[in-house]
């Protein structure tokens, strides 16, 4: 693949960020210049939609959708896949708008795709932490969520609920969007296991990942206890589906097996 046969969006979803948004579009724009940005702004009160307006009238590579109210992050990515699907678009970034993650690592990602369908900006590879800024205890909850995702559902991630990806176009197309009713990191783990037991490829990148220095954050323990509870509803549909299959005499349906035309 050449970057002239490459169109990919960053899909960056917003709520209260006017004190990182617009540093956060030029950083992108000149890390990897070739590729759209899309905006999901939740009604932001502190003005976060309007920054976006006003610099998209002068750079047609960014986009914004606006949504009424505070809807959810798994929402608003789903929003932006089904608006690039419509289009020409061949990959779609997850991004945070905060820097905690850099926008130089997007064109990593973005070449680990040639080996992989989904990349994934990891926290802990291969057991090695590599987290700026982080309290004790945050650090322990995440590293914990992820090994709880490995053995419950089998997902073989190291870091199982990072938010900083890039998709391959196939891979979009075939997840069921539409059913997808996770928020925060069970968003995250969710589309892992749905992908990974669709046969496709998925790989981790090392990161550095920096808490967020503007603005606060969206941890909530409405997302974690969340997190908790969507594991075993996962595992659980998993060994039903593949039950149905066995007494059909069936294969499960494997598009991530399929040649790749990209």
């Amino acid at each position: 693949m050449t970057d002239t046969a490459l169109k990919p969006l960053v899909c960056v979803p917003t709520y209260n960020e006017r004190e990182n948004i617009e540093k956060l579009i030029n950083r992108i724009l000149e890390e990897i210049p070739f590729a759209d940005i899309m905006i999901i702004d939740d009604g932001s009160p502190d003005g976060t939609g309007g920054i976006v307006d006003k610099i998209a009238s002068n750079e047609p590579r960014l986009h914004c959708i606006h949504r009424e109210g505070k809807q959810g992050l798994g929402t608003a990515y789903i929003a932006a896949f089904k608006w690039a699907l419509e289009r020409d678009y061949t990959h779609c970034f997850e991004m945070d708008a905060d820097f905690s993650h850099d926008p130089k690592d997007l064109p990593r990602l973005l070449e680990a795709t040639k080996d992989f369908d989904i990349a994934i900006g990891s926290r802990f590879y291969a057991g090695r932490l590599s987290i700026v800024n982080w309290p004790l205890s945050r650090l322990i909850l995440s590293m914990a969520a992820s090994l709880y995702v490995r053995v419950i559902i089998g997902i073989p991630l190291w870091d199982c609920t990072t938010g900083f990806k890039c998709f391959r176009r196939k891979v979009l197309e075939h997840l069921p969007l539409d059913i997808v009713r996770s928020e925060g990191y069970s968003f995250q783990i969710d589309l892992n296991f749905r992908a990974t037991r669709m046969g496709f490829r998925v790989g981790e990148i090392p990161i550095i990942f920096a808490d967020r220095t503007e603005g606060g954050s969206k941890m909530s323990k409405k997302i974690v206890f969340e997190a908790i509870w969507r594991v075993w509803q996962l595992r659980w549909n998993g060994f039903m589906e593949d039950l149905g299959y066995f007494f059909k005499g069936k294969r499960r349906p494997m598009p991530g097996k399929e040649p790749d035309h990209l």
